[in-house]
């Protein structure tokens, strides 16, 4: 790995650090005061080459933005409303259920906070005194501009579609009235998502009309909608969709007209339910609370089509529980990539990542390091690149320190935490993605080629020696320093540990040995019924000994390869039932018939 300047020494720290807490943000007064004038977020950075500075002037950022949230899928926002999340100081939001377990347009709101702002953005709830009447919009418009007059940017979140949420008027007259700048930010439309999602085409080249009712707006708008020929949406509670499916049978549309209702729309809490008009009622009383509100039905020709373009929910794990026993940290891009399947996860912490008990060892090869006692740096997990990236910042130091180092990742997880501190790692094994199989592709020392025999190894304290003996024996002197240690966490709740040991979860995904462990060691071990995937052979092997039958092992030791494999698995499962004619199951939903462990 060559960066494009020479590494700074420890007696650099203190000036480096000086010039690195020069890059600020800054931005100039908000349109708070009654001018109203927007304000403009500038970044200045100091350059990683010769020390020049750079400035990117980002977009106005205006002192309240009114901004649609999408129907749930917080990969639906768009990209503006993503940016000024990204710099509010702070979001307004109606109270609402939990973003994590709704579909609902709040909840995707709050999806929308969670996933895109700062960490210390201040989230203001609008809600009405218990018992008392519903805020006015001028009321809710308080709260908005009380924060953009203290000088800080606001984005008033509503779910859905800015446009259709009927309090935007009122705020945004009332935040005008008072001279403020303001923005609005259309949102993706509940009403045209949700249909989508479930497999259905709300305008086809028989119906091109599309009509949008909003149930809960009472009978006017029912009315509205129907006597009129085409596509109907209709959104609210279950009550609201009963009231609407009677008025257009009254209207005259056929009792056997087909129904497609949809609750959690976009989310992978998803669930659609068919029904003709005049069974509609009996349809959603049987469900109840299997079907959460709001709901979303549609009525049209595009229904009739709807097991041909089902495409979300015919995901391979759609629906599936996947217990994900990982550090909080580490686990996002496996949940993510997750839920792109269609797999709902929940991450257990079984281990907690502490510095060493005597920073001795990480501080002499850190100096070490800078001075040039190695050839090599090998990094064995991503925890160990951040190990050492902390401890570069004590020094003030940076990733130019690496200036004529070789540097080895152990697989590809490992190599993206470098690439993203700004290093190109020399050695990623191509063939097995494990501490034997960086040793496989180690060059061995040669003492006319190689200036230098050491090499830097920062590590767990639980590691094991492989790639010590090995490089050792291929003529290599090795640091092995702890940089880390990893200890068990504490059991989860009850209700997790009943749910890992009774089934409700589908699958777990194992991507380490010391996480098969943990798991067991602070929750029991998985069900039968539950599908067990590993990351690579050394993973499965610790689950094996401990009486885990393994189902589904990754093709490369990688997180992403990993999930992919689980859905290849999925997928089968859901191709073999159709194939004989059975309902497509889930693994919980199949725990009777499920195979003894070993």
């Amino acid at each position: 790995m060559t960066p494009p300047t020479s590494a700074p020494t420890l007696t650099d720290a203190a000036p480096q650090a000086a010039s690195d807490a020069g890059a600020t943000t800054a931005s100039s007064s908000p349109a708070g005061a009654a001018g109203g004038t927007s304000q403009t977020r500038t970044t200045t950075s100091s350059s990683a080459g010769a020390g020049a500075t750079s400035a990117s002037v980002a977009a106005p950022v205006p002192a309240v933005a009114f901004v649609g949230a999408g129907p749930g899928d917080p990969g639906l926002l768009t990209l503006r409303a993503a940016e000024l999340l990204a710099a509010a100081d702070v979001v307004v939001v109606d109270r609402g259920a939990d973003a994590e377990t709704t579909g609902a347009p709040e909840g995707a709101a709050l999806a929308a906070v969670h996933r895109h702002c700062a960490d210390g953005v201040q989230v203001l709830e609008t809600a009405a005194p218990e018992g008392g009447a519903p805020l006015t919009g001028a009321a809710r418009a308080k709260l908005s501009l009380a924060a953009a007059r203290s000088g800080r940017a606001v984005v008033r979140l509503f779910g859905g579609d800015a446009a259709s949420a009927p309090q935007l008027a009122d705020e945004l007259a009332a935040v005008r009235r008072a001279g403020v700048a303001v923005e609005v930010v259309p949102g993706v439309s509940v009403a045209t998502a949700v249909p989508l999602y479930a497999g259905i085409a709300t305008a086809t080249s028989r119906a091109s009309d599309v009509h949008v009712l909003d149930a809960a707006l009472g009978e006017a708008a029912v009315d509205a909608v129907s006597g009129v020929p085409g596509t109907v949406v209709v959104t609210g509670s279950a009550d609201d969709v009963v009231g609407a499916a009677k008025a257009l049978l009254a209207s005259g549309r056929s009792g056997s007209a087909e129904v497609v209702v949809t609750s959690g729309g976009t989310t992978t809490h998803q669930r659609s339910v068919s029904a003709t008009l005049s069974t509609l009622p009996d349809v959603l009383a049987s469900e109840g609370e299997h079907l959460p509100e709001p709901l979303v039905a549609v009525l049209g020709p595009g229904v009739a089509k709807r097991d041909k373009l089902a495409w979300f929910e015919s995901r391979p794990l759609f629906g599936w529980r996947v217990l994900v026993p990982r550090t909080q940290a580490q686990s996002s891009s496996t949940v993510e990539r997750l839920a792109a399947v269609g797999a709902v996860s929940e991450v257990v912490p079984t281990i907690a990542v502490e510095p060493p008990r005597s920073p001795h060892q990480m501080e002499k090869a850190v100096r070490g390091l800078v001075t040039g006692r190695y050839e090599w740096v090998g990094f064995t997990s991503v925890n160990a690149v951040r190990a050492v990236k902390d401890k570069f910042a004590e020094y003030g130091l940076d990733a130019r320190a690496f200036s004529g180092l070789k540097v080895a990742a152990v697989g590809g997880t490992t190599a993206a935490e470098l690439r993203a501190w700004g290093i190109e790692p020399d050695l990623v094994p191509e063939g097995e993605q494990s501490a034997a199989g960086l040793l496989a592709e180690w060059p061995p020392y040669d003492e006319v080629l190689d200036p230098i025999d050491r090499v830097f190894l920062p590590r767990a304290d639980i590691a094991t020696d492989t790639l010590v003996e090995g490089l050792q024996q291929i003529g290599w002197q090795v640091d092995d320093v702890t940089a880390y240690r990893t200890v068990r966490a504490a059991p989860p709740p009850a209700p997790v540990r009943d749910a890992i040991k009774t089934g409700a979860f589908d699958a777990v995904v194992f991507t380490s040995s010391s996480t098969v462990r943990n798991l067991v060691g602070i929750a029991g071990k998985p069900h039968p019924s539950t599908v067990v995937a590993c990351i690579g052979p050394a993973t499965c092997a610790t689950a094996t000994e401990l009486g885990l039958r393994v189902d589904v092992q990754a093709e490369h030791a990688s997180t992403a390869s990993l999930v992919d494999a689980l859905a290849a698995y999925g997928a089968q499962l859901r191709a073999q039932a159709e194939e004989a004619g059975e309902p497509v199951l889930r693994p919980s939903e199949r725990r009777a018939g499920a195979r003894r462990r070993r």
